[in-house]
């Protein structure tokens, strides 16, 4: 009898002694949070930005546990040049050759795990979808909290364009010489999200 109730009160303590730190959900913020692109090829490179259309990011206590966010593809911009050239660049990013923006209008990235590394890093894993193709990505990240707002940063992440039928200019299925363009594209994030 004894040892049925020590056991009792042993339950009771793991059941109800700790408390579970509950989930909170986090708004991204689309006029703080940004996401850049550079694209290489074998004479040098481009650069330029795209607009996040929304987001949330969940944690419980502080740690990332799950998150998406959706990008307006029709946003895309070319920052290192400028007139004519600028508007020949983007205009062709935004063609079938590479992300097709008038059938696909907005590409998206959700979190399907996340392994904490430190305090402030962790590494994401989730879904990247780009021209209706959806393709799964890992990546190192850093996580740190101030206030109500929650800052998530990832630097230098490789996506590799032939995975999203993106092949204008792939040395991997043309022979281009120096014309060629890499498969990887770099994608730098940093979502602001408040409470």
């Amino acid at each position: 009898m004894k040892k049925t109730a020590l056991l009792l009160s042993l339950l009771t303590i793991l059941l109800f002694g700790f408390k579970l730190e509950k989930n909170t959900t986090y708004n991204v913020d689309v006029n703080k949070s940004s996401v850049t692109w550079i694209g290489r090829k074998v004479t040098g490179e481009h650069a330029g930005g795209i607009k996040i259309a929304s987001g949330k990011l969940t944690t419980q206590g502080k740690n990332l546990k799950s998150g998406n966010f959706d990008l307006d593809m029709t946003s895309i911009t070319c920052t290192d040049l400028t007139g004519e050239y600028m508007d020949k660049l983007v205009g062709h990013l935004k063609a079938d050759d590479f992300f097709g923006v008038e059938k696909f209008p907005s590409s998206k990235f959700e979190i399907t795990y996340v392994k904490p590394l430190t305090k402030t890093t962790a590494n994401i894993t989730g879904n990247l979808t780009i021209k209706g193709i959806t393709s799964s990505i890992t990546f190192p990240a850093s996580i740190t909290f101030k206030g109500n707002t929650l800052l998530a940063e990832a630097k230098k992440v490789l996506i590799d364009r032939t995975k999203f039928d993106i092949r204008y200019g792939s040395k991997s299925f043309f022979n281009l010489g120096d014309k060629a363009i890499d498969n990887d594209f770099e994608l730098n994030i940093m979502l602001i999200a408040n409470k």
